[in-house]
């Protein structure tokens, strides 16, 4: 994982049978609640009642090496 300012990159493993847009629903809707019990002044800052943007985007990477990937994702830090 690495946060960013405005965006979160994540490496997940999915099964082929799980959707992609069911497991981010689960993700965003889970975490939002970690994180709005945790710091509720957030709440302040939020427009409307969406913590996270609607949008996600997702990339199959099929058989490229886990390593190459979470170097792309550690690399986006700097």
């Amino acid at each position: 994982m690495s946060i960013q300012d405005d965006h979160v990159h994540l490496l997940l493993q999915l099964r082929a049978s799980d959707s992609i847009a069911e497991s981010v629903r689960i993700l965003k809707g889970g975490t939002s609640r970690i994180i709005r019990k945790e710091f509720p002044e957030l709440e302040e800052f939020l427009w409307g009642d969406s913590f996270w943007a609607d949008g996600y985007f997702a990339e199959s990477v099929g058989h490229v090496d886990e390593e190459v990937i979470k170097k792309y994702i550690d690399e986006q830090r700097k």
